[in-house]
């Protein structure tokens, strides 16, 4: 597709990708009738995902590699988005106002902010400059942005630096992603500077509030960020039941945003 624009591409990219995590291969035809392209376009969109290490190509489509890469940031943003808005609305419906907090870089977390909006005398530091930009300029919201290196590709930052600013903190709240969650409750990533901020931000909470999509669950990353132990609240659309199970045996309080949605 020649000159297909930028955002157009990186859905296509995305829903390919999320295919891809689902069933652990794609075929060309299947794609090309599901995405309303031709097969032309597909074997395109195949041979550059599989440059960036995120498929490997194969006779007729392709698999899922070993999950060491994470998504382009803009193609985070583009999956699953509608529940990521749906997350973000119940997991700030959890946060009082009044309230200190941290929030971590995410496209999640995101939105998350984007429903603290209307949220009065907030204290909210941030290693997310995106989230920056959501909240600040708000009348009843201080928003403290974390010191160190800014990393270009989403505007995160990271490194000792902003593990030593965050260290200055004690908050009430801590809501936080992840790129992948096990049904056991592990919570991972890909950035080891990305956890260990994260990891520092969960230690100088009071509680914690992880908020993960159904596509994050049995999806691999390299990095543990921390366990069931760790967290008070799991936000997501999809409460697999051995997640389920395992947030019952260790007190975590689950809020399913797909049951809540659910007609009565």
């Amino acid at each position: 597709m020649p000159g297909a624009p930028v955002d157009i591409v990186a859905a296509r990219h995305a829903a390919i990708l999320a295919q891809a995590r689902h069933t652990g291969s794609v075929t060309v035809d299947a794609l090309a009738e599901a995405l309303g392209v031709t097969p032309q376009t597909i074997r395109k969109d195949l041979n550059q995902l599989a440059r960036q290490s995120l498929l490997a190509r194969v006779h007729g489509g392709a698999v899922m590699t070993s999950g060491v890469d994470n998504l382009a940031y803009a193609d985070r943003r583009s999956v699953a988005a509608a529940a990521k808005d749906a997350i973000g609305a119940a997991a700030a419906a959890l946060v009082p106002d009044g309230a200190s907090l941290f929030i971590n870089i995410g496209s999640t977390t995101e939105a998350i902010a984007r429903h603290l909006v209307d949220h009065r005398h907030l204290m909210v530091i941030t290693n997310n400059l995106n989230v920056v930009d959501i909240l600040s300029g708000r009348p009843t919201i201080e928003v403290i942005a974390a010191g160190g290196r800014v990393r270009a590709s989403d505007r995160a930052v990271v490194g000792a630096l902003a593990m030593e600013f965050i260290r200055g903190f004690r908050v009430d709240l801590a809501l936080v992603g992840a790129s992948g969650i096990d049904p056991d409750g592990d919570f991972l990533d890909f950035d080891i500077d990305e956890v260990r901020v994260s990891q520092t931000i969960i230690r100088h909470a009071r509680r914690v509030i992880l908020a993960v999509d159904g596509s994050k669950l049995d999806r691999p990353a390299p990095v543990r960020i921390g366990g069931l132990k760790d967290i008070d609240y799991l936000v997501t659309d999809h409460a697999d039941p051995r997640l389920a199970a395992a947030c019952r045996d260790a007190e975590v309080t689950v809020v399913d945003t797909a049951v809540d949605a659910a007609p009565a």
